[in-house]
């Protein structure tokens, strides 16, 4: 029996140890602080969370829906793999991984809510976007950092940082330092030329305090699957450890820095897909015509011209460098009075890469010198941009959209401890995004290979290209601020001999966003930078300044009621808020919908004895003011229609959503666990978008399966341990219009550890394959309104194997 059974078996006797789940799951210091009834033992024990069933299940104590893992079934998956795919067998919770490990990103709904409707957390702080709110899957901390991940299906906590989370939370906890020294060299390889190395050193306690720290570093290499190019990524990580005392109280500082250099897969057509046929892959060469004498057309894709240049995959890519430092502080004021503050600093810069044609005589390059009267003139000024000497020519050039991103903020509470048995807390959330949205174009290799991946920014290593105002050439510019105020209070008390638990909170985010468009705005996607108004082209709106402000507050109520042993009733109700993006605001005239809100009902049943845990729940959201692109009117200058419309982002009302849930994980006998999970949802949008003809009323929410089914057993004989996992997902609408699905699939997952402990401790051997019986399956949805849509392809059979060496 292995190290990990034998610490579950012998803590299943241990019924309190149900009361530290929350200790276990929570995202803040401060959560964690109230959730836990007796934190301090959690510390001094070393006793980090309740009973689990092979770290794939864990027992739960709140009153809302929540599902954790823990580090022992992390760790069974694919080394370096994005913990999101390591919740994908979570009941509600569908993830759609780009490759088999995981370097290119991801999506992922909870109960039908997308990324950009769920609030991403890291020991506290929040991950997605402040622009658009989206996750980047491909961004996180190496898996084994991490002790616990979990999922609040469509609530948050009471003390969330976020104005995004209308559907839900993931909260991400980074592992303590050990006591004692020792590291991890954990070496990986791959089908698909992969390859990765991962390090970890522990000090152990160090100094006069008991101070312990570890560092980490890892680099992954690998091909794309059936597709040219690759992807590379880069990480170092930290913790620094310092305990008070011996009450539970603590300081703690962690840095994260992230740096991936990816190829991106292209998309394939759905309808052809569904009809036998899988578009092909990106094109493995280019190169251009030379700069010379006359015109040179790089626009074109005629082979004989520009040989291969049509979709070359290196024109896809998707650079990003990621660094955080999250300081987190624990102390006791008084026997009664706890202090939590966990301040962060956020630093990203990314983009998605891609090419635009451009003409060395277009408008944006003559800027002042344009000559609206005179086409001649017009044809005469421009930008030598291939050096040949001439104007004449359509030059291919690196368009990549820049977000370069600044955030600070702040979560702290203060807990006071009524008595043995009521609990309160007054939190306070400060986070402060600056967000910079630049379209720098930047020139290629004559071989169709960008010169930098940041093209002319000012963070690359490429002088920007100029306009003849001496100005940078660039498609969208575009300075933003967000600004998170944020309070909360939450009351935990215990009734009837501890049989009842009521948490009753609320929340009352104050979120501000100031905007800064230094171009002339075409519609959402496109802009006009440049020194003068646009010629011969739809009416833009002039460079502009903005402020939006919105505001609610938010009731996160819970309860649960342990009515008899080993089982609990709970029951939750939340209101929820998501603040337009920043995307959802610029237009030819600033939009401003009414921010997107939810009310969540929960409603379920647990069942948790020694050997099996089981919950079962039933929901319902009803969600308001759902963000789309509709038809809105232009108002003049005294608020009355002036007869002329502009497709905008506009609220096209409520969506209702309704479901089940359910998961049980049981052990069948001391060496074999099983578990599994079920999911049902119904969703149905209730109004059509205003001014656009495509009816939706009555449709169902794209990409969000109705049925999702996953299990998983695991089996251990002697030193050797089998574990074989599956995922069944129903079809999912691509459209609102709902007239194109992607198929359902199945994906199977087999890992094989060989504990090597004779040799050292925590020593092993694994073997993961990946999409064991190689379906072929649609993923990520390229999703809209209506139309034909595209998705990725899914990863076929990959396996991989990996050595952890310790001491």
């Amino acid at each position: 029996m292995t190290n990990r059974k034998r610490a579950f078996w012998a803590t299943t006797a241990l019924f309190s140890g149900l009361l530290l789940a929350g200790a276990a799951s929570a995202q803040s210091t401060g959560s964690q602080t109230v959730e836990a009834t007796e934190l301090g033992e959690v510390v001094v024990t070393g006793t980090r969370g309740p009973r689990n069933i092979g770290g794939a299940i864990v027992a739960e104590q709140v009153g809302k829906s929540r599902s954790t893992i823990t580090q022992d079934f992390i760790s069974t998956q694919a080394a370096g793999q994005t913990v999101l795919q390591s919740l994908n067998l979570m009941p509600g919770v569908n993830f759609t991984n780009q490759d088999a490990y995981g370097n290119s990103g991801g999506d992922i709904t909870i109960r039908g809510f997308d990324a950009q409707r769920i609030s991403l957390n890291l020991d506290g702080i929040q991950l997605n976007d402040t622009g658009n709110y989206q996750i980047y899957s491909n961004q996180q901390l190496d898996p084994e950092l991490l002790e616990r991940a979990s999922v609040n299906q469509g609530t948050t906590d009471v003390d969330s940082p976020t104005a995004s989370a209308t559907g839900g939370t993931i909260n991400l906890i980074t592992r303590r330092p050990a006591r004692e020294f020792g590291g991890i060299i954990q070496p990986s390889f791959g089908d698909d030329n992969y390859k990765r190395i991962f390090a970890l050193v522990d000090t152990g306690e160090i100094g006069p305090w008991g101070t312990t720290a570890w560092f980490s570093t890892s680099a992954t290499t690998y091909d794309q699957f059936g597709n040219p190019g690759d992807l590379s990524k880069q990480t170092y990580n930290g913790r620094i450890y310092q305990p008070l005392g011996d009450n539970g109280d603590f300081l703690s500082l962690a840095a994260h820095y992230n740096r991936n250099r990816n190829n991106t897969y292209g998309g394939k057509n759905v309808d052809r897909f569904n009809a036998g046929t899988i578009d092909a892959g990106n094109g493995a060469m280019c190169l251009f015509d030379p700069a010379g004498p006359g015109r040179q057309n790089q626009a074109t894709s005629s082979a004989t011209v520009n040989p291969g240049c049509g979709t070359y995959y290196g024109w896809f890519i998707n650079p990003s460098d990621t660094f955080n430092v999250r300081g987190q502080a624990r102390i006791s004021l008084t026997d009664q009075l706890t202090l939590t503050v966990d301040p962060t600093y956020q630093y990203v810069m990314a983009n998605g890469g891609g090419v635009t044609n451009i003409d060395e005589w277009d408008q944006r390059l003559q800027g002042s010198q344009f000559d609206a009267t005179s086409a001649a003139t017009r044809a005469s000024r421009g930008v030598d941009l291939n050096g040949d000497g001439d104007i004449l020519d359509t030059i291919k050039l690196y368009s990549p959209s820049n977000t370069n991103t600044n955030r600070y903020s702040v979560n702290s509470s203060l807990i006071y401890d009524i008595n043995d048995d009521h609990r309160v807390r007054l939190s306070y959330t400060f986070d402060s995004g600056n967000h910079r949205q630049t379209g720098e174009y930047g020139f290629l290799s004559r071989s169709g290979n960008p010169l930098d991946p940041w093209a002319g920014h000012k963070n690359g290593g490429q002088e920007p290209i100029l306009t003849l105002d001496g100005d940078i050439f660039q498609k969208r510019d575009r300075r933003s601020k967000a600004v998170l105020n944020q309070v909360s209070f939450q009351y935990v008390g215990n009734f009837l001999d501890d049989a009842l638990t009521l948490d009753i909170g609320v929340r009352a985010p104050f979120f501000h966003r100031e905007l800064t468009n230094y171009c002339y705005q075409q519609d959402t996607f496109n802009a006009y930078c440049s020194a003068q108004t646009p010629f011969s082209a739809p009416t833009a709106g002039a460079p502009v300044s903005f402020e939006r402000d919105y505001d609610a507050v938010l009731p996160n109520v819970g309860a649960t009621w342990r009515f008899a042993e080993n089982m609990q009733l709970f029951g939750s109700y939340s209101e929820n808020l998501s603040a337009p993006r920043t995307d959802d605001l610029y237009d030819r005239i600033p939009a401003s919908p009414e921010p997107e809100t939810s009310k969540n009902y929960d409603l379920g049943y647990r069942y948790q004895s020694g050997r099996v845990l089981a919950s079962v729940s039933g929901y319902v959201s009803k969600f308001d003011n759902y963000i789309a692109r509709g038809l809105t009117d232009v108002l003049d200058v005294n608020g009355d229609p002036t007869g002329e419309t502009i497709a905008t982002n506009v609220n096209v009302g409520a969506v209702d959503r309704w479901g089940a849930d359910g998961q049980i994980g049981f052990y069948v006998m001391d060496d074999l666990m099983i578990s599994g999970s079920v999911s049902y949802l119904g969703s149905e949008i209730k109004n059509n978008i205003p001014g656009q003809n495509p009816s939706i009323a009555g449709k169902e929410l794209f990409e969000v399966p109705e049925w999702q089914y996953g299990a998983r057993a695991e089996y251990t004989i002697g030193d050797f341990t089998f574990g074989l996992q599956g995922k069944f997902v129903g079809e999912r609408w691509t459209n609102l219009v709902n007239d194109e699905k992607t198929p359902e699939y199945a994906v199977f997952d087999l890992d094989a550890r060989w504990d090597l402990e004779q040799i050292n401790e925590g020593m092993w051997l694994q073997v993961n394959v990946l999409n064991l019986f190689d379906e072929v399956y649609l993923g990520n949805i390229s999703t809209e309104v209506s139309g034909n849509r595209t998705a990725n392809l899914g990863a076929p059979r990959t396996a991989m194997a990996t050595l952890r060496m310790t001491f």
